[in-house]
């Protein structure tokens, strides 16, 4: 499979995350859409490592690990980011009654 069909299907996913976090109100769907984001950049980083890895094979033999690594530290701080983050929206429920993005701004009046 070309590597141009794993760029634009991740150009895709992250243009839809960004249009997600610049247009949604509601702070669990912005989430989710930073979530697609990271994923979409997830696929490019495992896409280029496996063309780097057909390239390279017969001269290293680990050659298209790195990134597969850099993948799984970014999932690791994606779960921390979302863990964090779900705490802050279950505070903002109880103390507000309300998930939405702009009343965060009317609290620092």
């Amino acid at each position: 499979m070309p590597i141009n069909y794993y760029i634009i299907l991740s150009l895709t996913l992250f243009v839809i995350g960004i249009v997600g976090v610049l247009t949604r109100r509601n702070t669990i769907i912005v989430f989710m859409c930073i979530e697609i984001m990271l994923n979409a950049v997830n696929l490019l980083l495992v896409a280029f490592s496996k063309m780097h890895h057909i390239n390279q094979v017969a001269t290293n033999p680990t050659a298209g690990t790195e990134a597969q690594l850099f993948v799984f530290f970014i999932m690791v701080v994606a779960a921390a980011e979302v863990s964090v983050g779900l705490a802050i929206i279950v505070m903002l429920f109880r103390n507000t009654h309300s998930i939405d993005v702009n009343f965060l701004n009317r609290l620092k009046h």
